[in-house]
């Protein structure tokens, strides 16, 4: 063989390892789309190393951050990401997500009963197919100090009580305000408010809103208010995980859910349709129902998990699993209204 061959043969080679490479590579890594603390880093090298792959988290803080990001993954920027049952339903609608193979998943039977039974979670299975599956979940109880509070509430028309007006720190966002004020209601129902039911419902936030001190949005800045406004109560859209961070700030809170039940969002864990390797998408899935992923939910972010009873919960606590909404652009308009101090009659005017 000439020098001159060799060489041409070399480059050859060399042209079909670069392009080879970026290929396998690709296949190799996971890209991940997560709420802070569903996939810290020591979870990942774990993972890592077990699978020989490496995992890309990318981290968002809001529903519609997360909607955005999801929603321009046309060229597969994502494999995985965990989304909550309720907004769930956009994504299948709009066909970002794909079924999941159940059967690639054996630490399924690891997980409680009642999360096992994905027909019985609202928005889960479509079509008979499976979309999600249940990873953490937090209630919306009741958060109380102490010292003002000296009885558990056992009910959320507690937050309606004329004895705390200014001390009530509420949650802003008109979706889980409105399901609140359908709760305290009792005939309304908290995801599908009827035509008729919305005078009584907006009367009910504006009443609520004479009690406020303070609305919030991050766990962090409602610790900062509870704090520093004295509050006697929260509404706590992030339940036990706002109960850990208030205790570690040193205020002496207690927690209740009421009677009526509490509101709960369940984040899952689900893959995008445009997933580059949905067999590595399927190890992460299984590998994150282990002991250890659920045991750093509960002890550095209260979370509870999917596969062990929650510490943060009695026997008899009702959890009422968020729903997708009759029409979320009007509550946020009508709370926005009674957020500004409106009137009833201006809050529903068209």
């Amino acid at each position: 063989m000439t020098r001159l061959r060799l060489r041409s043969l070399l480059l050859c080679l060399c042209a079909l390892l670069c392009s080879v490479a970026p290929a396998s590579q690709a296949a190799d890594v996971l890209r991940v789309l997560a709420w802070p603390g569903y996939a810290d880093p020591d979870i990942v090298k774990t993972f890592e190393q077990r699978t020989g792959s490496k995992v890309e988290v990318t981290y968002i803080d809001s529903d519609e951050a997360l909607w955005q990001r999801v929603n321009k993954n046309q060229s597969g920027d994502f494999d995985v990401f965990a989304v909550n049952t309720a907004e769930l339903q956009r994504y299948i609608q709009t066909s970002l997500v794909r079924p999941i193979d159940t059967r690639a998943l054996p630490n399924l039977t690891r997980q409680l009963p009642r999360f096992r039974d994905l027909k019985g979670i609202p928005g889960i299975v479509h079509n008979g197919g499976v979309f999600a599956i249940p990873y953490t979940y937090s209630e919306m109880g009741l958060i109380y100090d102490r010292e003002q509070v000296k009885t558990p509430p056992n009910s959320i028309k507690i937050l309606w009580d004329p004895k705390y007006r200014g001390k009530v720190l509420l949650y802003n966002a008109g979706s889980h305000s409105f399901s609140l004020a359908a709760q305290a209601l009792a005939d309304t129902t908290p995801f599908d408010i009827k035509a008729t039911e919305w005078p009584a419902a907006v009367q009910q936030l504006i009443a609520l809103r004479r009690n406020a001190m303070a609305f919030y949005l991050q766990p962090d800045e409602s610790v900062d208010l509870f704090k520093r406004g004295k509050a006697a109560l929260m509404f706590a859209n992030y339940g036990s995980q706002q109960v850990k961070l208030l205790q570690q700030a040193g205020l002496d809170v207690g927690y209740a859910i009421p009677q009526e039940g509490a509101l709960a969002w369940l984040d899952c864990w689900v893959v995008t349709q445009g997933a580059r390797n949905t067999a590595l998408a399927h190890r992460w899935i299984n590998y994150m129902l282990e002991a250890t992923p659920g045991a750093v939910l509960v002890s550095r972010q209260g979370l509870s998990n999917t596969t062990s009873e929650s510490p943060f919960l009695r026997s008899q606590d009702r959890l009422i699993w968020l729903e997708q909404v009759e029409d979320v652009v009007r509550r946020t308009q009508l709370w926005e209204r009674v957020m500004s101090g409106d009137r009833a009659s201006k809050v529903l005017a068209p």
